[in-house]
């Protein structure tokens, strides 16, 4: 009797296998994910420059810009936990399209409303732009916990962190066209012509949709609706990591919004209108999307814990130092560095999501974190306006970096023991907690 063998490996001499950076965008499903997202993206990133500079050229008036941000943040909060639920236990295609269609419907009266031939008063166009903002915050406060349910469904499990890292990518990238695309369109051609093309663009996003498999539900409730969300909530507030990684956000997002405050830069320091504005939130997307693109080569998972907070610090740093800046182009430069660092926390932390969730509870966490996450870029708009407001433009930008400087390092001093783990040692913690 003779055995053959077709290769035999020791410890000395093991097979190194490069990991496959391509490996997610191997799955169908998961590049018509990416094109739904994208485009979304692309569309929101275009209404959010075309809005901003719309209302304070209206209004002259910080706090008016800031409130923007609020009447998104407030339906999508109220009504995240309650997304949550119906993401879990619904077919994730239908759910999708629908959400989708109401978006669609909410840029179409956008595109109206700031239509030349419709003549309506500036009071009023402003009015009415609050709650097609507000409609739009109902329908972020369902797609997220609906989005982070499908993608695991998608993709294995193994591949999360290379699949968080294209979905952060595709998602930066779209945050460097559409802030150009939207200032652009709107210096050249006028508002009406930049909500036309984002009409466009959620259409598309749309059709991508029609591409996806049907999802039914794998979670069927026992129990009513508040007991489902409970304990959706308390699998979070158990979970350390989970809950320290999502207060760490809200609160340097919520006092690190200094965004919401580059139409007053672009209008009133530098004097370069829509499309100045677009350059700057085009310059830290642009860093966003660079620093993910070499993550795909380079993981910053080695020490997750450790290394998100030291991108939140490089996060706060930056917001202060562009805030003090007197020069155009240097403040391009201190963008791109608040992107980049932005682009590492964002990676991190998905990937933690998605390790540490169970996949009938998927739903429900991703609420939650929306409701701490989702919604602090909003609510930080409205802080950074109120912040100008009160103590004037450059002090309110570094005080709010500096706030989120701060809060790394009170997060620092409290989860010492978290920066010493791998990634492996948290897949580890997921398993043994499924």
């Amino acid at each position: 009797m003779f055995v053959i063998k077709f290769f035999s490996v020791s410890d000395s001499d093991s097979l190194l296998i490069k990991p496959d950076p391509f490996a997610a965008l191997r799955y169908k499903e998961f590049r018509s994910f990416l094109g739904m997202r994208f485009f979304f993206t692309l569309a929101y990133q275009m209404q959010a420059v075309v809005i901003g500079y719309h209302i304070y050229d209206l209004t002259h008036d910080p706090l008016k810009l800031g409130l923007v941000g609020l009447c998104e943040a407030i339906p999508a909060i109220c009504i995240a936990l309650y997304g949550g639920y119906i993401a879990d236990k619904s077919e994730k295609r239908g759910l999708l399209l629908k959400i989708f269609s109401g978006v669609w419907l909410a840029s179409v009266l956008m595109l109206i409303v700031t239509s030349k031939y419709l003549h309506l008063k500036q009071d009023l166009i402003v009015l009415i732009m609050y709650g097609l903002v507000f409609c739009i915050g109902l329908a972020r406060g369902f797609f997220g916990p609906a989005t982070f349910s499908l993608m695991a469904e998608i993709i294995p499990k193994e591949l999360y962190p290379n699949s968080s890292t294209w979905s952060s990518s595709s998602w930066q990238l779209a945050t460097i066209i559409g802030p150009l695309t939207g200032g652009l369109v709107n210096w050249l051609w006028g508002i009406t012509a930049a909500y036309s093309v984002i009409v466009v663009l959620v259409s598309i996003s749309l059709i991508c949709i029609f591409t996806f498999k049907k999802h039914p539900s794998n979670y069927i409730p026992k129990e009513n609706i508040f007991h489902s969300l409970k304990e959706g909530i308390n699998f979070v507030f158990k979970t350390k990591m989970m809950v320290w990684a999502m207060s760490l956000d809200l609160f340097s997002v919520f006092f690190g919004g200094a965004v919401a405050l580059l139409p007053i830069f672009a209008k009133d320091v530098f004097n370069l209108g829509s499309f100045g504005l677009g350059m700057m939130r085009g310059a830290a997307a642009s860093g966003a999307v660079i620093t993910m693109l070499l993550m795909t080569r380079f993981s910053p998972m080695g020490k997750p814990w450790r290394n998100l907070l030291i991108a939140v610090t490089g996060f706060g740093l930056s917001i202060i130092c562009y805030g003090l800046s007197k020069n155009f182009y240097l403040t391009l430069f201190f963008l791109f560095l608040e992107g980049s660092f932005d682009s590492v926390s964002v990676i991190i932390r998905q990937t933690i999501m998605q390790l540490l969730t169970p996949d009938t509870m998927r739903g429900r966490v991703s609420a939650v974190n929306s409701m701490f996450i989702g919604s602090s870029n909003e609510i930080g708009e409205f802080e950074s306006g109120l912040s100008a407001k009160l103590l004037t433009l450059v002090p309110a930008v570094v005080f709010g970096g500096s706030m989120t400087v701060g809060i790394a390092f009170v997060t620092w001093l409290k989860t010492k023991s978290l920066t010493r783990l791998s990634l492996q040692d948290i897949n580890e913690q997921s398993g043994n907690a499924a």
